[in-house]
């Protein structure tokens, strides 16, 4: 055991090689000017996305690779949505769309430009981008590893746990892990 030990540990101290980002900004440079607000209840009101400070025309890009599953007007605004791995579908507006529904994208692929006047917008246009995983909404910066992390103390985390059979409900918490 001593020399497997041996040879694996130095193999362990070697550097990894970087692995390609799977998900990237929409947006670039990215500036957050609104983050994602939870409502404390899913019928309530809150901010379910980011807001993503730019200019009119900017090249909007899929954050990750995925199939588009809608890419036209929506209450009068461009809506693009594209649904990745794991059942995660992002979605972007206000834009007009340069992809159709079925198109498969790549990350950092264009997918479309950005319409100036989406409302509560400080800059000339904001990019509003959500992320959802069935009909919970998660925040779309944790597919950069930037989403705030909700901790919940291990005694509540516990208790339901065991209410709900052992299963743990993604509409408990809005973390980065969830991801």
């Amino acid at each position: 055991m001593p020399a497997l030990a041996a040879v694996l540990i130095p193999l362990l101290l070697l550097p990894l090689p970087l692995a390609e980002p799977r998900y990237r900004w929409p947006v670039a440079p990215p500036q957050v000017l609104r983050r994602f607000e939870p409502p404390p209840q899913r019928w309530l009101p809150g901010h379910r996305g980011v807001d993503l400070g730019s200019s009119p025309g900017a090249r909007v890009r899929a954050a990750g690779d995925g199939v588009v599953v809608y890419a036209q007007a929506l209450a009068g605004r461009g809506v693009i949505s594209i649904l990745h791995a794991g059942g995660l579908r992002t979605t972007y507006e206000p834009v007009t769309a340069t992809v159709r529904t079925g198109d498969r994208v790549s990350a950092g692929g264009p997918i479309g430009a950005l319409e100036a006047g989406h409302p509560g917008c400080p800059v000339a246009a904001c990019l509003h981008w959500g992320l959802r995983r069935g009909d919970v909404y998660l925040d779309p910066l944790a597919l950069l590893g930037l989403g705030r992390v909700r901790l919940l103390p291990l005694q509540t985390y516990f208790r339901k746990a065991a209410s709900s059979g052992g299963r743990r409900s993604a509409s408990r918490s809005y973390s980065s892990g969830l991801l």
